[in-house]
């Protein structure tokens, strides 16, 4: 098999790890504290139920968190796998790994298929070696951003937004205030963020309305928002004009074991301040010209990783400036969220047929706390609904409905973006009438 289905699996099914809370712990700053290091530990668990599909046709999928065959099953049914073999409930309280470790026969049932093990990025569970170092290496925001300007001369429609590393919050501070007393917009950035959790676009208003940068850190770090005392990046706020206009793009790729790079595509992300909601990818989605500048540049960048030792998948995120040019912001060395939207796409296009669009929604707000079973039966009853407008409703975050704020993650397919609208409505429509309905009864 050519392109890059060959590369991720070789056309095979596949066994999928939800380490997505091991991932981000080895980036954890040295100030995250027990309580925050538990909440993220939960985000992440609810997260790894994107582990479903990591690949066009699982055959085996090992979760941390607690979740109901049903949505296995309905899965099964919509992308026409084969059986599933589901191990979930596996480490609701710790990493992936440490549970696996207490676990040596699902652990050896892990590896005595022979079929290639996908997990949400590499740790040291996977071994030491030059794989491991380019992901810490490159994940880093400013190791991202030093090759983005190294690349950026050869690449035209490429602009790269200038960043300053003062070295302390003290220094953060002063360089945030001389920046604001030019009225400059400023774009505070953790080297390891995780999804636009350690980013905040700062205004020069809101620095004065905060009482001065010192204080507005303090702010941020206590809303978990830039970790406390941390290194932090100062980077050029990137104006995208209109609000209308294409805005947040990804390139996606897979480094294939020979060191080919392989593209996979380019989709249209939906972000919410620094915060990503969800991506929509497939035919038309993003215009040529910016998708031919995101793949050229983003190819470049697969190229130097897979230089230094990377292999698997990767993407490299932009947002446009006025005159449409694309800045890269980050590099992500490991699946995505938009990953799962191609993974779905080039599924649905096998079985159905090609043409396929596919929306993912992270966190689709719930309006009420509710079970897994009841959050079942609740978009089985808009599923048909869906149908008749075009659309096929695909669960993939489905444990986080207990949450203080109440979430459910879908991806939805269709042929075309109008009826991804208008399922993606008929489903917020359904989810606030789920609230109200609650509301009611209590």
């Amino acid at each position: 098999m050519d392109g890059w289905l060959g590369a991720w699996t070789g056309g095979r099914r596949a066994v999928h790890l939800g380490n997505v809370a091991d991932f981000n712990e080895q980036f954890f700053a040295p100030g995250v504290d027990a309580a925050q290091r538990a909440r993220r530990l939960r985000q992440a668990h609810h997260y790894a139920g994107m582990a479903s599909c990591y690949s066009p046709e699982p055959a085996l999928v090992v979760l941390p968190g607690e979740v109901e065959r049903a949505w296995i099953d309905w899965l099964a049914r919509e992308l026409e796998w084969g059986p599933v073999e589901l191990y979930s409930g596996v480490a609701p309280q710790e990493t992936l790994a440490r549970a696996l470790a207490g676990r040596p026969a699902l652990a050896e049932r892990i590896a005595a298929g022979g079929l290639p093990v996908l997990p949400w990025g590499r740790t040291a569970a996977q071994g030491e070696g030059p794989e491991l170092s380019a992901v810490r290496r490159y994940e880093s925001k400013a190791a991202a951003h030093g090759l983005f300007t190294e690349l950026a001369p050869a690449h035209p429609g490429i602009v790269v937004p200038r960043q300053e590393q003062p070295g302390s919050p003290r220094r953060a501070a002063r360089r945030l205030t001389v920046r604001a007393s030019r009225g400059l917009t400023t774009v505070l950035k953790s080297p390891h963020g995780v999804g636009g959790y350690g980013t905040a676009v700062v205004t020069p208003q809101e620095l004065f309305a905060a009482g001065g940068a010192r204080a507005l850190l303090r702010r941020l770090a206590r809303a978990e928002l830039l970790p406390p005392g941390g290194d932090l990046l100062l980077e050029e706020y990137v104006d995208g004009g209109r609000a209308d206009r294409l805005r947040d793009l990804t390139f996606d790729a897979v480094v294939g074991d020979d060191g080919r790079v392989h593209p996979v595509g380019v989709g249209e992300m939906a972000v919410d301040g620094t915060r990503y909601q969800g991506v929509t990818v497939g035919p038309g989605v993003v215009p040529p010209g910016a998708a031919a500048t995101a793949e050229r540049f983003g190819l470049a960048v697969g190229e130097r990783l897979a230089a230094e030792g990377h292999r698997g998948w990767y993407d490299v995120d932009f947002v446009t400036d006025r005159e449409r040019r694309l800045a890269p912001t980050e590099i992500n060395l490991r699946l995505t969220g938009p990953a799962i939207a191609f993974v779905l796409r080039a599924r649905l296009d096998l079985v159905r047929g090609p043409g396929h669009l596919v929306r993912t929604l992270d966190a689709l707000p719930l309006g009420a706390r509710i079970s897994q079973e009841a959050l079942h039966d609740h978009l089985d009853r808009l599923r048909p609904h869906c149908a008749r407008l075009g659309a096929t409703v695909l669960p993939l975050v489905p444990t986080a409905g207990y949450e203080p704020e109440p979430a459910v993650g879908l991806a939805l397919a269709a042929r075309g973006v109008e009826a991804l609208d208008a399922a993606q409505a008929l489903i917020g429509a359904g989810n606030h009438a789920l609230g109200r309905m609650f509301e009611a009864l209590r």
